[in-house]
């Protein structure tokens, strides 16, 4: 994955500033993991959280799998690190976890979801999958404006973890 933190143009349209935002966060998240051994990615937060950097990159590997394959496209494509008896997987298997394996992964899913989004006919294009509360159908835009939404939340937990391992602060 390339990190390009570029921030999308300030007149782009709706389709390209949504993506150009997603991107940004996307590129944000692995420039806060960058330059870390496995043992410091895997380092928890404070207790009695399980959050780590790693754990956040396998969160969001599971969010855009969740988001793009199984809401907006309707395939079955149930989480990597989730389980039935574990629903924080995603940050309590870290420790064992292959770390190299986790960024292929999400650079995986992230690539399925840029595909998945670019097949859309428009942000209007609607979900397979509907809501469950509403029965409504996503828009593209709705989905991809909630991912803005997730990633944006998620880095500044990232922030302050990267801060914690070695002091290195920056919004990008």
């Amino acid at each position: 994955m390339t990190n390009d933190r570029k921030r999308p143009d300030l007149q782009a349209g709706e389709l390209d500033m949504l993506n150009g935002w997603l991107e940004h966060h996307r590129a944000i998240l692995v420039w806060k993991c960058e330059g870390l051994t496995d043992d410091q990615l895997r380092q928890r937060s404070v207790p009695p959280s399980t959050m780590s950097l790693l754990g956040l990159i396998r969160h969001m590997t599971d969010v855009e799998r969740s988001w793009f394959q199984e809401v907006l496209l309707g395939e079955d494509a149930p989480p990597l690190y989730e389980t039935p008896g574990d629903s924080d997987g995603d940050f309590n298997g870290v420790d064992d976890a292959d770390v190299a394996a986790a960024f292929s992964a999400f650079e995986a899913e992230c690539d399925a979801s840029r595909q998945a989004a670019a097949a859309a006919a428009d942000l209007d294009a609607l979900s397979k999958y509907r809501s469950e509360r509403t029965g409504e159908a996503f828009s593209l835009r709705w989905i991809l404006t909630h991912m803005i939404e997730e990633y944006a939340r998620h880095n500044g937990h990232a922030d302050l973890l990267r801060e914690t391992i070695d002091g290195t602060t920056g919004y990008y």
